[in-house]
């Protein structure tokens, strides 16, 4: 039994069962009557159980959010882009050990992006898509800032406005509304 209609086609088969021996029972006793064979208490608790995958062994897929990595070059550019310009926070930063490339996170208002100086992790020039609320805000912001090397403009595509810009290292991050 995977789901409440499982459940629920279950207890009409028995109360047909039950009545071609002339003994009538409503679909909510019916339901409980499942329970009970599957060894709940109630109906409640067996419907809670299906909720969860917990009667199939499988829990529910469940994604959480994508952090995107982002090949680099120069730290310090990165840290001009990210951190300054588009105003991202420093998490946290890692190297294996002196002299040795950096990978670090850095994030902003729910979106992290995972920044790399390992040639393995990520190829330059990917694109990243986020959805976001306050397009023109973003706009003002980026603008206020002056950055001598980007200067994003907001353009209207079929799937809504879209704010991009361009990393030091061709990496593409295209903000839509």
């Amino acid at each position: 039994m995977r789901t409440f209609n499982d459940a629920k086609a279950i207890a009409k088969s028995l109360r047909q069962a039950l009545k071609h021996k002339n003994i009538e029972i409503t679909h909510s006793e019916g339901l409980e009557l499942v329970a009970s064979g599957f060894g709940f208490d109630n109906w409640n608790v067996l419907a809670a159980k299906i909720d969860t995958g917990a009667l199939t062994g499988k829990e529910p897929v469940s994604f959480g959010p994508a952090n995107p990595i982002l090949r680099i070059f120069d730290v310090a550019k990165a840290k001009e882009f990210y951190l300054d310009f588009l105003g991202f926070t420093l998490d946290w930063e890692h190297r294996f050990g002196d002299n040795f490339p950096l990978y670090c996170q850095v994030s902003r208002s729910g979106l992290t992006l995972h920044l790399s100086e390992h040639s393995g992790d990520a190829s330059p020039g990917a694109r990243v898509f986020v959805r976001i609320k306050g397009i023109d805000a973003l706009h003002k912001e980026l603008h206020s800032k002056n950055y001598r090397f980007m200067k994003p403009g907001i353009e209207q595509q079929d799937w809504g406005r879209e704010l991009m810009v361009i990393d030091p290292f061709s990496n593409r991050i295209s903000f839509s509304e």
